[in-house]
């Protein structure tokens, strides 16, 4: 691809080339060991966030810290090593921009040549395109100053240096102080871009032309050569319902925007925040509807930081291009713990016998009351839950039956059951562990309540529309069945300020609990670090793996350009695809497809060398779903 032309990029150095400010370094390695480091460093700071936002003059902070400083020549080559491993992410990303645009780029900054000349060396910019400060020593090589003839020291000394430049054509200006939005403001610069990546001053980006949180976000905006094929400060994030504030760390330090929500949202609400959004976040109290896809203009991926999906219309998200990920197995030991403490609870009928203590009623009783050991426990839905309790109950001595729609290999000395109806007919604790489709709405009813025994116990940590409360509540009332635990229900509020009805409330020996089978400590953080580093993954590589909706592909790594082309699953999409790239004479270095029922999901690496109109015919193939470009 033909390089575009660059205007001159004048860039500051300190907290834009690199993260930190370059003397605040310089202080915290002269001082060590000083009584009064901390102090001194503080003071040192405070002057620089002074002197950058324009409350007090340049060259009185320049002087003041270094007054401070106490440092020698022989601290530098340590600092110079420092900032070498400071530099912004986003610069040391695009390092191959300065290498092209060498003669185009120079740093210009109020800070000192000893330490900057040798950082942005490594990044191909030339001694001569390097415009600061040097320092002054005594005979002992201690700093005592700067030079007071160079320009830089001077107030407005980055407005003379650029004029002294005479650059001919357009100049942009890139940093996060006051100093260098100088520059746009007496108009020898055309644009000035407050850099926010390490910093971000109000008084600097109220002045702005651009704000850019990253370098990438710059070169995006130019249409430069980049790195990453969109800058993830772009990328947003909406995530609802409080998922572990793990998810949002790890989304905020990809780059991305997120904002959290607490609790769900009904679907015009979601419908009203989506616009925009290019990741989104639930639980399982939100539903994704297809009007609220209809409304998801920029949608990328949805991440269900649960292990149901059937609150997410799958095959309208595989339509639009849009994977979605879950947490299928980061809850089950929680919810198995969950699921065998309720059934010794229930078993020594502690939901009737602990209120009664805490009304100082003692009621010391074995009515009713048993051990686990040697009992019966059913199984319905023998997924990952339902056979690792298989497991877990088996060691405390139950005899474990199971029954699932599908074929599952029995682990232990588990026995499956032919049907349902075999099941409850012949065990002592019936536990569900079903997912959540349509079909299983209302799955156990009155007439299953009635082939249970008589005393059995009854769970569900499954769905709350998978049973009819109604009908288990006077399976209750009227003795038969001897106790209860629900921990999910079809109705729920959707905050923790909303009240909770059901009529299973006030009932004796039930449990019941506000959706928490998978709420550990545990749980969540393995849930918040699962989901977002799937979504991350298929974002920065394609890879599918995992994805609840999609073609699962597991990828090679990226060789050069990856082209992601999602389409309606018809004949002939691939050959239209690979037509495309034979006329225009490119380089196919590896090609991978996996298609279902609904949609084709094609990834092509290419050699970096192509024409640009590639792109645009790749993205009108009929049939086109999404296509995007990794590079």
């Amino acid at each position: 691809m033909a390089d575009p032309q660059l205007p001159y990029l004048l860039i500051d150095f300190d907290s834009t080339f690199t993260q930190v400010e370059g003397l605040d370094e310089l202080a915290d390695i002269a001082l060590q060991g000083h009584p009064d480091r901390e102090r001194i460093v503080g003071e040192i700071r405070a002057l620089t966030d002074s002197g950058m936002n324009g409350s007090i003059s340049f060259s009185e902070s320049l002087r003041r810290r270094l007054g401070l400083l106490s440092a020698r020549r022989e601290h530098l080559p340590l600092l110079v090593e420092q900032l070498k491993t400071k530099v912004s992410d986003s610069i040391v990303r695009n390092r191959g921009f300065f290498e092209q645009f060498r003669g185009r780029v120079y740093i210009v900054s109020s800070g000192f040549r000893e330490f900057i000349e040798p950082v942005v060396a490594d990044f191909g910019i030339d001694a001569d395109h390097v415009l600061a400060n040097t320092f002054t020593y005594d005979a002992d090589g201690r700093i005592t100053g700067f030079d007071p003839e160079n320009v830089l020291s001077q107030d407005g000394g980055k407005i003379e240096q650029l004029r002294r430049l005479d650059l001919q054509g357009k100049v942009y200006v890139m940093g996060d102080g006051y100093t260098d939005y100088q520059m746009r403001e007496s108009g020898l610069a055309d644009r000035f871009y407050a850099f926010t990546e390490n910093v971000s001053r109000d008084a600097v980006v109220a002045r702005a032309d651009e704000v850019v949180p990253t370098f990438d976000e710059f070169l995006y905006q130019n249409k430069l050569p980049m790195t990453l094929s969109y800058p993830k400060n772009r990328i947003r994030v909406l995530l609802l319902e409080n998922p572990d504030a793990r998810a949002a760390e790890l989304f905020r330090a990809e780059g991305y925007q997120v904002e959290s929500v607490p609790g769900g949202l009904d679907e015009d609400e979601l419908v009203e925040r989506i616009e925009g959004v290019s990741i989104l976040g639930i639980r399982s109290k939100t539903n994704v509807t297809p009007r609220v896809l209809e409304a998801a203009n920029r949608l990328i991926a949805v991440g269900a930081f649960c292990i149901g999906t059937n609150q997410i219309d799958l095959v309208g998200c595989m339509q639009k291009g849009v994977p979605v990920f879950n947490a299928p197995f980061s809850n089950t030991r929680s919810v198995v713990e969950l699921a065998l403490g309720e059934i010794i609870v229930l078993a020594r009928r502690i939901p009737e016998k602990n209120p009664k203590m805490h009304q100082g009623e003692w009621d010391k009783s074995a009515k009713g009351s048993f051990e686990i050991r040697g009992k019966k426990l059913g199984i319905v839905g023998y997924g990952n839950i339902g056979s690792q309790l298989s497991v877990v109950a088996e060691a405390v001595g139950m005899q474990v039956y199971y029954y699932d729609v599908a074929e599952k290999l029995q682990l232990g000395n588990a026995v499956k059951c032919r049907t349902l109806q075999e099941l409850l007919q012949q065990v002592d604790v019936v536990t569900l562990h079903v997912d959540g489709r349509k079909d299983n709405t209302n799955l156990i009813g009155a007439k299953e309540f009635a082939l249970m025994k008589p005393g059995a116990l009854f769970l569900n940590n499954a769905r709350g529309h998978v049973v009819d409360v109604p009908a288990l509540a006077a399976a209750l009332r009227s003795g038969h069945l001897g106790g209860a635990a629900v921990d999910v229900f079809p109705h729920e509020p959707k905050t923790n300020q909303e009240v909770f009805e059901s009529e299973l409330r006030g009932l004796p020996n039930v449990l019941i609990t506000p959706h928490i089978g998978g709420s550990t400590a545990e749980a969540q953080r393995n849930i918040a670090e699962f989901v977002p580093e799937r979504i991350m993954s298929y974002i920065n590589t394609g890879n599918t793996q995992q994805s609840v909706n999609f073609p699962n592909i597991q990828l090679p790594q990226q060789q050069a350009h990856r082209l992601i082309h999602i389409h309606a699953n018809v004949p002939g999409v691939l050959a239209r695809i690979n037509n495309v790239l034979a006329n225009r004479h490119v380089n196919i270095l590896g090609q991978y497809l996996k298609t279902n029922e609904h949609i084709g999901y094609v990834i092509t690496d290419i050699d970096k060398e192509y024409e640009q109109e590639v792109i645009g015919e790749l993205r009108k193939v009929e049939h086109t779903i999404k296509f995007r470009v990794l590079y």
